[in-house]
């Protein structure tokens, strides 16, 4: 990244997919502040995946658990870069997850990012503002991309 240069994310939607609402809501208001985001939470993937669908040309990151009930997180990202491969995908988990595995969907480019819980606040908007850098980053043109 150049010294000094920041991109600005507008208008761009974020979503946290979660069964649990406390970690959505505390997600949430850790993540409030960051401009130009409108912020969506769900702690049912199938209703995620619906906003989703209805909405992907302006999403620029999910998060979401690993572990839910009818659509694990696994499933949710990968039908989400299915939709929009543009969009920039966070794997989360309370659990080990087998080494492998994360490698693998990672190669295939369905999980950009991974954070086990509990997360401090501080780092999962470190690990934000990574991934909406990123994906704003891959809209600017080779051409005139200084990295």
């Amino acid at each position: 990244m150049v010294e000094g240069c920041q991109i600005l994310v507008s208008n761009t939607y974020l979503s946290i997919v979660d069964d649990e609402s406390d970690i959505t809501l505390a997600f949430h208001e850790a993540l409030k502040s960051l401009p130009g985001i409108t912020i969506f939470t769900f702690t049912e993937p199938e209703l995620a995946l619906e906003h989703f669908k209805t909405n992907k040309n302006f999403y620029a990151l999910v998060i979401s658990d690993l572990r839910m009930p009818v659509i694990n997180g696994i499933q949710l990202l990968k039908t989400v870069k299915d939709l929009n491969p543009e969009v920039r995908t966070v794997l989360m988990t309370a659990f080990e997850v087998e080494d492998k595995l994360f490698q693998e969907y990672s190669k295939k480019e369905i999980i950009d990012g991974f954070f086990q819980k509990p997360i401090s606040l501080d780092n999962l908007l470190q690990e934000v503002s990574e991934q909406l850098h990123s994906y704003e980053l891959q809209k600017i043109p080779d051409s005139i991309r200084l990295e």
